[in-house]
């Protein structure tokens, strides 16, 4: 036998490393093992990273910081299903960092983690996957990033996964990408409704609760309300409220049908299968004050519909609305009350709350809670609107005085709904005054000064509604609310704009704050306004006349007219035509300005600085003691006691004159006596008026230097004290006004010719008076040759003496005239009705007395030639 030889053991090759085991405690260590190109070695390592990040948000950060992350992400497409599933799991979990998802949406990585959710794919990597997109989701960048990158549909498709973890992912990242209105629009194509109604039956209550916080929000759209009721979803969430173990879920399952409600479609259902009487029986027996507000949100939303809150009325939903406002939550009672505040367009609704719901809310007015306050003013707002019964209701409850409270709250909206309620309620006299007496004036200050435009529109209109009377506006104006009234005429908001000029146009009703309002500016700022195509507004036009009819002076000389309700008083000046916007200066600073060559201004002025003495009382009608005649009562009662034939003066009737009689004033009397018996020499005449001009600057020489008195016009008063004794008690008014004229034109220089107003020198007389009087102001009386503007302005004033009604108009070329009105008796017709007044003109210069119809050739030529 031959000798057995041994074999010898090959060696291992050069090339090949030996196997390795490594046991590695550093994550830094491991972190370095994902570069590695065995997927063995990188399944492990991403199944211990996953470990190390499981344990908490430190472990994130540091993986963070080893630069884990990047490469990672390149393991999201590797072709080993292991290592892939792994790196997809660390992704689900480190995703919830803050630091991580910035870094993440830096890399790019949607597209492989979207591609993850393919159906293909294991359960595991779906539920991981889903939880990194939620996670990611929170974020705005990370909703726009996934709805690019197509993950609404996969995601939608895994709600139909046998998996909840998978569900619960899948929904919780819909919910928040649907928060923004362009993934709610894209959802719709791809039919969410049926899926998601499946997960309210889970078993799981966190899906349930998704699911309905989902539909919460995409039921905010039409067309998901109409898929919703397509699918039987109202049923659905009739179950949710009917079981009494899911009532952690009632609130969100409510909103969801306050959402369903908005659609009249929708509530003729709910009506009809009962469901709505079981949702208002529910809110109102319900204990949970959520439920409870979340009960009255539906039925605010919903009765922004007339029709739905007349079905609301028809289901008594108002019981149950009151029964809320008692509740304990504040919660509760705000939605309580807005929901009020909405059914309260109903009027039976509104006619309902008069005996219950008023009382309880006026309660609320006075919680310590501003937002339950401003709630409550909102609802009482709207039940007092166009309701007299409610506004007196609310005033029964004792309502005024928190409601003025509420006007020094701290919220705009509070301060603007219990304006509202005292506007309504001001609109009725009595509780007007109730208001005025809880110094409502005062409280509205602090509201005029707000820079809130809501606040400020409704505290104007509350002024405008409760400054109807001289005390209310004193209370205005004495506390400086008129101060912020006139600045809110600034405002660019055209409601505040209106509302405070209705407001400075009820506060110009009374002469004194009229002044005040136009010391303040107001009627440079509505001058400003009004010649604004886009800013004005018919309150601003009207607060402006309402001004100018309190200060004629400038009325008529922007206007160039006066009316027959504009009644001009002790005062009045006509210094010519100004244009709009132009200032009209005061007439002491025009009074005192050197003696010019312009036009004089014309003064009225029938008071007298010099008062009668005691024993004169009995005498106080003879204006020549120094008392002007100003109300057309006084002067008709002047009239009754001496009405005689003629055109007489005091001095007729008195031989002998009285200590303490005006001087001047005496002069003129006896001047017009001579007068009357037969003219003396034109020598004799012109002395005795220069005396009485001279002595007219006397009467003002004792007063004091700080003061400024307008001069006196004696003559004037002798006019008014004829034409009161002698036109006033004629009869017929077309009477009245011919002699009126007649007596105008013969204090003027008489009748002129047309041929001869060329020598008629009235200019010479002007400059004369200016002269001697060393003024530009000159009192109307002493005018003795006058033309048109000077007889015009003579007649008006002593037509509005005696109460006859005549306008004053302005014309060209120094030419003014008065217009009246007259009934034509002889036209009446057939069933006795009196035709419409005709307007003539007064001549006062070619015929005086004649009347010229207004559309005529001849008033043409009084008026223009």
């Amino acid at each position: 036998m031959g000798k057995k030889i041994k074999k010898e053991v090959e060696p291992p090759p050069k090339d090949v490393f030996d196997p390795l085991t490594i046991e590695s405690k550093k994550a830094a260590t491991v972190v370095l093992m994902l570069n590695s190109p065995e997927e063995e070695i990188l399944a492990k390592a991403c199944e211990a990273i996953y470990k190390f990040a499981l344990k908490g948000e430190e472990n994130k950060a540091t993986l963070l910081e080893l630069g884990a992350v990047e490469p990672l992400t390149k393991l999201l497409t590797h072709e080993d299903k292991i290592v892939r599933r792994n790196a997809t799991m660390i992704f689900g979990i480190l995703a919830s960092n803050s630091d991580v998802k910035k870094l993440l949406r830096e890399l790019e990585v949607m597209n492989s983690v979207i591609a993850q959710l393919a159906p293909e794919e294991e359960v595991v990597i779906h539920e991981f996957a889903s939880l990194c997109l939620a996670n990611l989701s929170v974020e705005y960048t990370g909703k726009v990033q996934i709805y690019e990158h197509g993950g609404l549909e996969p995601l939608i498709r895994l709600l139909s996964s046998p998996d909840p973890d998978v569900k619960k992912n899948s929904i919780e990242c819909i919910y928040n990408l649907v928060q923004d209105f362009q993934c709610r629009t894209t959802l719709h194509e791809l039919n969410p409704i049926p899926p998601i109604l499946e997960l309210l039956k889970s078993e799981y209550p966190i899906i349930q609760l998704l699911a309905l916080k989902t539909l919460g929000v995409i039921t905010c759209d039409k067309e998901s309300r109409a898929m919703l009721k397509e699918n039987q979803g109202l049923d659905q969430l009739s179950k949710i409220l009917e079981t009494k173990e899911w009532n952690d879920l009632h609130v969100e399952a409510l909103a969801v049908i306050a959402n369903c409600l908005e659609d009249m479609d929708t509530v003729v259902l709910m009506q009809q299968t009962g469901i709505l009487r079981k949702l208002l029986s529910f809110a109102e027996n319900s204990t949970v004050p959520d439920i409870q507000k979340n009960s009255a949100k539906a039925i605010t939303k919903a009765a922004y519909d007339a029709e739905n809150r007349k079905i609301f009325h028809e289901q008594e939903v108002e019981k149950c609305l009151v029964a809320l406002l008692g509740s304990d939550s504040d919660g509760t009672k705000i939605a309580a009350s807005q929901a009020i505040s909405a059914m309260s367009e109903n009027s039976s609704s509104k006619d309902f709350f008069n005996t219950q719901g008023i009382p309880q809310i006026v309660q609320l007015l006075r919680s310590d809670n501003e937002e339950v306050r401003e709630a409550a003013a909102l609802a009482l707002a709207n039940l007092t609107t166009s309701s007299s019964a409610n506004a007196n209701a609310a005033a029964e409850a004792d309502a005024i005085d928190p409601l003025i409270n509420i006007l020094s709250s701290k919220r705009d909206g509070a301060i603007a709904n219990a304006a509202t309620v005292l506007t309504n309620m001001a609109i009725q006299e009595p509780l007007r005054s109730i208001i005025q007496g809880h110094d409502v004036m005062q409280a509205l200050l602090a509201p005029l000064h707000s820079t809130n435009t809501v606040v400020q529109s409704t505290a104007a209109l509350t002024v405008a509604s409760t400054a109807c009377d001289v005390e209310a506006r004193n209370q205005l104006r004495n506390c400086g609310g008129l101060e912020p009234l006139v600045e809110l005429l600034h405002s660019k908001n055209d409601e505040v704009r209106r509302h405070a000029s209705w407001a400075v146009m009820v506060c110009a009703s009374d002469e004194v704050t009229a002044v005040e309002l136009c010391k303040l500016g107001a009627l440079d700022i509505l001058g400003e306004i009004n010649l604004s195509v886009s800013r004005k507004n018919k309150f601003s036009e009207a607060a402006y006349n309402k001004l100018l009819n309190n200060n004629l002076s400038l009325k008529y000389s922007q206007t160039g007219y006066l009316s027959s309700s504009n009644l001009i008083s002790d005062g009045f000046y006509d210094c010519g035509r100004i244009n709009p916007g132009t200032k009209l200066l005061p007439l002491k600073e025009l009074s005192l300005q050197e003696v010019n060559d312009q036009r004089a201004i014309l003064l009225v002025n029938c008071k007298s600085d010099i008062s009668p003495p005691p024993s004169m009382e009995d005498k106080s009608s003879d204006v020549g003691y120094g008392r002007s005649i100003s109300s057309s009562s006084s002067l008709r009662r002047a009239s009754r006691e001496k009405a005689t034939a003629g055109f007489g003066s005091p001095t007729e009737e008195k031989s002998e004159p009285t200590s303490g009689r005006n001087t001047a004033l005496s002069r003129g009397a006896a001047k017009e006596k001579g007068s009357r018996k037969g003219r003396g020499k034109k020598e004799e005449e012109k002395v005795k008026e220069e005396e009485e001009i001279l002595a007219v600057p006397k009467l003002t020489e004792g007063s004091s230097e700080k003061e400024w008195y307008p001069p006196p016009d004696p003559e004037l008063c002798v006019y008014v004290y004829e034409v009161t004794k002698s036109i006033l008690p004629i009869v017929n008014i077309k009477d009245q006004i011919e002699a009126l004229a007649k007596f105008v034109a013969d204090k003027m220089g008489g009748k002129i010719p047309k041929e001869k107003m060329s020598d008629f020198s009235w200019e010479l007389h002007i400059s004369e008076l200016k002269f001697q009087l060393k003024s530009n102001v000159i009192p109307i009386g002493h005018i003795k040759k006058g033309i048109f503007y000077h007889r015009a302005l003579l007649f008006k004033v002593l037509a509005d003496k005696i109460g006859v009604g005549s306008c004053l108009v302005r014309g060209e070329y120094s030419r003014a005239w008065n217009e009246v009105k007259l009934l034509n008796e002889a036209r009446k017709g057939i069933i006795g009705r009196l035709p419409p007044p005709e307007e003539y003109i007064v001549d006062l210069m070619f015929h005086p007395g004649a009347l010229l119809k207004l559309r005529s050739k001849e008033a043409d030529l009084y008026r223009f030639l």
